[in-house]
């Protein structure tokens, strides 16, 4: 079962992307962030065979799950924050597994309420990770964590020291999530693997230069980590014409 996660940055503009990019690799389940609207754009994806379950919101935030095996939906938003409102958590039931699509806040700037509120949303999502190991489900967190674990998730950790992505207590606040007994399925496979990123940003030459960073990721359950048989990140939709400033990572279960 291949799951995979990719934050489209505008599901109407990069849609002609996600059907190359579906009808080319047929994941099981792609989880998607930043759709940036109220409304899927939903035909064409429809006719390639997949069901589509989302939370949208205008012109901001945006998450969703398509699979071409029937989707159930447990959970849309994070308890906590009854006057939350951005659309940034969807969680179903697909092929026996729950996989959670996220988009976490980027915290930016630090100084403003921007950054309280992710360490908040990430404390949020710890306590559903605790609920998700209680009921001892096979689950799978995906997404865009906005989250550098460490300085070798960087081409320049240099420039990151001071933002929200790599201060330590972002990077604290990530531990614990994991340290809850989850599996970060691309370090797992990978524990030395130097020089793989997920972003790249569209300012001074990022892409050409792969002055990239890796902030999607998929945090695995004991149970379905027992099962990983293969992660990895795909750069190819990266390099396509007006493409994402994100990439594709995804994950094989047995």
């Amino acid at each position: 079962m291949k799951i995979a996660t990719w934050n489209v940055n505008s599901v109407k503009a990069r849609l002609s992307h996600l059907e190359t990019y579906l009808t080319e690799n047929r994941p099981d389940v792609l989880c998607l962030q930043e759709l940036k609207t109220e409304e899927f754009p939903a035909a064409s994806i429809q006719a390639l065979g997949y069901n589509i379950e989302y939370c949208g919101q205008k012109a901001y935030n945006g998450v969703a799950l398509l699979s071409p095996h029937p989707i159930t939906v447990t959970q849309k938003g994070l308890a906590g924050e009854d006057e939350d409102l951005q659309a940034r958590y969807i969680e179903a039931e697909v092929q026996g597994i729950r996989v959670a699509s996220i988009y976490l806040p980027n915290g930016n700037p630090v100084e403003s309420e921007k950054y309280p509120y992710k360490l908040r949303w990430m404390a949020r999502l710890k306590e559903r990770a605790k609920q998700l190991l209680a009921s001892e489900v096979p689950f799978v967190l995906a997404g865009d964590f906005n989250i550098i674990p460490e300085n070798r998730d960087a081409k320049r950790p240099e420039q990151w020291v001071n933002d929200a992505l790599a201060l330590p207590q972002s990077r604290s606040a990530f531990r614990a999530i994991l340290n809850l007994g989850l599996t970060e399925a691309f370090r797992a496979l990978h524990p030395d693997r130097a020089g793989a990123y997920s972003f790249w940003d569209y300012q001074a030459g990022a892409w050409p230069q792969d002055n990239g960073i890796r902030i999607d990721h998929l945090l695995l359950s004991p149970a379905l980590a027992d099962r990983l048989t293969a992660c990895d990140i795909d750069k190819t939709p990266r390099g396509w014409e007006k493409a994402s400033d994100h990439t594709p990572v995804w994950c094989e279960v047995a």
